[in-house]
């Protein structure tokens, strides 16, 4: 007949420490690093950011519910100097406890002007030296993972038809939030038909006050004030950037108000291109520390 061996007290001890770890493991989850969500309660924003960067697009609430609202093709762009996500608790003060988002409160502030411009790096048609931008905000978007991650969330963001220039236009815009990065990816599926077998796509920046400016063969980059000073005073520097693989040209249009790079596609064609920002009071504190990440971005 055998013999059940003991097992000792620290043994029992040991046994217990490992289960409770190994439970422990079992139940936590990482927190996450990315975030991308439609925000309803905000005029059907549709809100990104990582540890770095924070941006929104404006939706069809904002443009139908007040008249003379905003309609804008435009990225909004925030300042942040905190690795948390903060957006979320940004649009809860600002709708709950009366704490604007405008303001610099736990970590971040909105000091970005827009209008009706290609913000801090959307893209927009240009026809006869013009921008021909959608007359209306997205109308849907579709969700490609859930709406937080640990490494990347991606969505798309969808316009419907427009006309401009004898052509007719739609546009998927496909945007991929990665963790660890100051850039963003962007690709655009620009269907269309008119006049032409290409249509050229300017990707940019609208430019406010800047003090310096970044060209080169597939990228631009500007350093500029990041206050619009409406509701608060002057708050440090943002550098902004754009970059377009095989860009036909990159320039500074005065005219345009923007600093733009072009590339001609076909219809159903992606244009994939990243766009950036950084913050002064963050981890960026100058013009050539922000020309050099650009510069060295793939």
């Amino acid at each position: 007949m055998g013999v059940k061996p003991k097992t000792s007290n620290k043994m029992k001890k040991s046994l217990l420490i490992l289960l409770a770890g190994l439970a422990l493991a079992a139940c936590s989850k990482p927190e996450p690093k990315v975030m991308g969500r439609f925000v309803p309660e905000r005029s059907d924003d549709f809100a990104w950011e990582n540890e770095y960067v924070a941006y929104r697009l404006y939706g069809e609430t904002l443009e139908t519910a007040n008249p003379g609202a905003l309609v804008s093709p435009g990225f909004d762009v925030w300042m942040k100097d905190t690795a948390a996500l903060i957006m979320n608790t940004r649009y809860k003060d600002e709708l709950e406890n009366n704490i604007s988002y405008h303001k610099y409160y736990n970590g971040a502030k909105d000091c970005y002007k827009v209008g009706v411009s290609l913000g801090a790096g959307a893209s927009a048609p240009l026809i006869d030296g013009q921008f021909a931008f959608a007359p209306t905000n997205y109308r849907s978007y579709d969700l490609l993972t859930g709406e937080y991650g640990t490494d990347s969330v991606a969505f798309v963001l969808h316009y419907p038809e427009w006309e401009a220039g004898g052509y007719k236009i739609t546009l998927d815009k496909k945007i991929i939030v990665r963790a660890g990065t100051h850039f963003c990816t962007a690709e655009d599926t620009w269907t269309f038909s008119g006049p032409g077998e290409t249509l050229s796509i300017a990707a940019g920046l609208v430019l406010h006050e800047v003090t310096d400016t970044l060209i080169g063969p597939d990228r631009l980059a500007v350093w500029e004030h990041a206050s619009d000073m409406q509701v608060e005073p002057e708050d440090g520097m943002t550098g902004l950037a754009v970059i377009l693989p095989g860009a036909d040209s990159v320039y500074v249009s005065p005219e345009l108000g923007h600093t733009i790079a072009v590339k001609a596609i076909r219809s159903g064609e992606k244009l994939t291109y990243q766009f950036g920002s950084c913050w002064s009071k963050a981890n960026v504190p100058d013009a050539a520390t922000w020309f050099n990440l650009v510069e060295n971005e793939k």
